[in-house]
């Protein structure tokens, strides 16, 4: 069913866009800073390193449980007054954060933070789709695709700065005043919609209590296996198996649930909708390909090439640059030319960038780094927009709301599962490169024996003694093959990446082309 026709824009839609964004690039921006502040925070508050992951993952299970929510939030007490209750929830939080004097408090407050923080994003989509006609959307979402994807890649630099020339706790207070700016804005320049108000006052239905209950115990157990799997040692753990047995059963209640009750949390049955069930699934491999390429790079970095926090956080920035000057290249592009094809090529060049950054070694240089990172994110605007646009393709638009809030929450649930996955691939892939790399060197290899001859001269023309250059050139051969297995870890990884990405050229041409009724229907207003 197409889109109904609504009211022109009280305020130029570019107002709108810019205001709704400046929430949401605070959102993203501060999850990525605070991962660099963790060993600061753990060191003032007198916590262990493993205690200190509870700011993270604390705030990450209260995200992910309001994602899948927001959309039915936002109907029930009006998408206004729900992203500005978020908004209020987050700059108060964050103030809160910021004056912490322990690690519970600071927990506590970075569950609030999470609640909070997870409906802005869906909420700031859906405000877009109805502010912007079909038409003009690429370009409305290319603004918020600045604040999703390249909030990311500055935020670990930005972050790094903070920490070390002033505290950790600045990284909560600067949210503050913009927060206020954001509330003082939003009150102004955004009202709901005609079809949102209407939605909000037949809210006389039943409320799916077994609904929200589940989506509260599946999502919130998914994202703690997720999230301390690897460090837990995954399924040899109890508590990993419990929580994934309570998470699964979980979420199968919640699917029968939703796709079978009258008035669902969340809208499953859009999914029979062709394009809405595509881009779905293209979110989910977007955050897969996102998350896990922006953890992987400053691993390697910082692990493997010695570069601080900061460093390697300069050697991200040069793309997140790009992404900036990129997505309205890429809102363009889906206007004038068929977006699956666009998609398509974003996949395609994605997945050349992958295979490219399998040439990585111990050798390669900064400038190279950079130059292979901006390469890896031309793609991703290709392929954000036009599916955050074609989602939308035959949709009512009192279902925007739900609309956004699932490709927002399957993007999120994508980039989780991809960090978490990658994380446990460099791990097992690096012991397995290291038994294979360790199975050549043997007594009897004429290379193997010259190599370590060498070794023992040159530790002995340091002054270290013939009896201890034996064991000293072989603890050196050991940093050695180490150090090689990780480099074969990482391009093992951009090579599955890379594999995975390919697959997907072909995905967008199951979209329905969007026809010119489609692009012309509705006018935005806010």
């Amino acid at each position: 069913m197409g889109q109904v026709i609504a009211a022109p824009a009280r305020f130029n839609p570019w107002v709108i866009a810019m205001t709704v964004t400046l929430a949401t690039f605070m959102e993203v921006l501060d999850t990525s800073i605070a991962n660099v502040a963790l060993p600061h925070i753990a060191g003032s508050l007198g916590a262990t390193g493993d205690e200190s992951t509870w700011v993270q993952t604390s705030y990450l299970v209260a995200n992910a449980i309001i994602l899948p929510m927001s959309g039915w939030l936002s109907t029930r007490i009006g998408r206004k007054r729900f992203y500005m209750a978020c908004v209020v929830l987050f700059t108060l939080s964050s103030m809160l954060c910021g004056m912490a004097t322990s690690l519970p408090m600071l927990i506590m407050f970075r569950v609030m933070q999470g609640l909070g923080g997870g409906g802005l994003g869906p909420s700031e989509q859906a405000i877009l789709a109805d502010t912007f006609t079909p038409a003009q959307r690429n370009m409305g979402f290319a603004i918020y695709g600045m604040a999703i994807v390249v909030a990311p890649a500055i935020g670990p630099t930005l972050g790094g700065w903070i920490t070390e020339n002033f505290s950790w706790h600045w990284i909560f207070f600067i949210n503050v005043p913009i927060g206020i700016i954001s509330l003082i804005l939003t009150q102004r320049v955004v009202h709901d919609p005609p079809h949102v108000i209407e939605a909000k006052e037949k809210q006389g239905e039943k409320t799916d209590y077994f609904g929200i209950v589940s989506i509260v115990l599946g999502v919130g157990f998914l994202q703690y296996v997720l999230d301390k799997g690897e460090q837990l040692e995954w399924f040899d753990s109890g508590v990993i198996c419990a929580f994934a047995a309570l998470s699964a059963t979980a979420l199968i209640a919640m699917v029968w649930r939703e796709w079978t009750f009258e008035h669902p949390i969340i809208q499953l049955r859009l999914l029979k909708n062709r394009n809405f069930a595509t881009s779905t699934l293209s979110n989910f491999v977007l955050g897969v390909v996102l998350n896990g390429s922006m953890i992987l790079i400053p691993q390697f970095l910082q692990l493997q090439l010695g570069y601080s926090a900061q460093q390697a956080g300069m050697a991200l920035s040069p793309a997140g640059i790009a992404l900036a000057l990129l997505m309205p290249v890429a809102g363009l592009l889906a206007m004038k030319f068929d977006p699956r094809k666009v998609i398509a090529l974003g996949f395609l060049l994605t997945s050349v960038s992958m295979f490219w950054m399998m040439r990585i070694s111990l050798y390669v240089d900064f400038t190279t780094v950079v130059w292979m990172r901006v390469f890896q994110v031309v793609g991703i605007p290709l392929i954000f927009i036009p599916i955050s646009t074609l989602a939308y393709v035959g949709m009512r638009q009192q279902d925007n709301n739900q609309v956004s809030g699932i490709s927002n929450f399957v993007r999120n649930l994508g980039g989780a599962i991809g960090v978490s996955f990658l994380v446990s691939y460099l791990t097992r892939h690096r012991q397995i490169s290291r038994v294979d790399l360790a199975a050549h060197l043997h007594r009897g290899n004429v290379f193997f024996d010259r190599f370590l001859a060498g070794l023992r001269q040159s530790a002995s023309s340091t002054g270290i003694s013939s009896a201890n250059a034996g064991q000293h050139s072989l603890a050196q051969l050991q940093q050695m093959v180490d150090a090689q297995a990780s480099v074969l870890a990482f391009i093992s990884a951009f090579f599955v990446l890379g594999v995975i990405v390919a697959f997907l050229v072909p995905l967008p041409f199951l979209m329905k082309r969007p026809s010119t009724a489609d692009m012309t229907a509705g006018q935005g207003m806010h």
